[in-house]
């Protein structure tokens, strides 16, 4: 059927089928999670690390 002539094709399939479908529902799930007040800090302190390092060029 449709040239799929053993069960690992079938398989491969089947597999990359249930990824995708994963990787959407996680993709839903996680839309609106916000930053963490952790990843703030961080990236305030990326923010003035950066401005220094164009400051001295």
């Amino acid at each position: 059927m449709l040239g799929i002539s053993g069960m690992g094709c079938w398989l491969a399939y089947i597999f990359c089928i249930l990824s995708t479908i994963l990787c959407v529902i996680y993709g839903i799930v996680m839309w609106n999670r916000g930053v963490g007040e952790e990843d703030e800090v961080e990236i305030i302190k990326w923010m003035k690390e950066e401005r220094e390092i164009q400051e001295q060029f």
